[in-house]
């Protein structure tokens, strides 16, 4: 599978938990909480949705973190 490119999303999102279609390009709800993430999910619809918490700020990173 390609990589996916957040950043056009990131300033939207930023410091939310949100959650995606399968294709982890689509986003079915977003919140604060992954609690009230999960809850908006399940009144869109979305039982089994993929959630992600997208960070405050992008952190390069160079190499490998073990």
């Amino acid at each position: 599978m390609p990589a996916i490119d957040w950043t056009k999303n990131f300033e939207k999102y930023k410091g939310l938990w949100v959650a995606m279609k399968e294709d982890q390009k689509t986003v079915v709800a977003a919140s604060e909480t992954l609690r009230e993430t999960r809850e908006q999910a399940k009144e869109n619809g979305y039982d089994d949705p993929i959630f992600f918490h997208v960070p405050s700020e992008i952190i390069p990173q160079i190499g490998l973190i073990l």
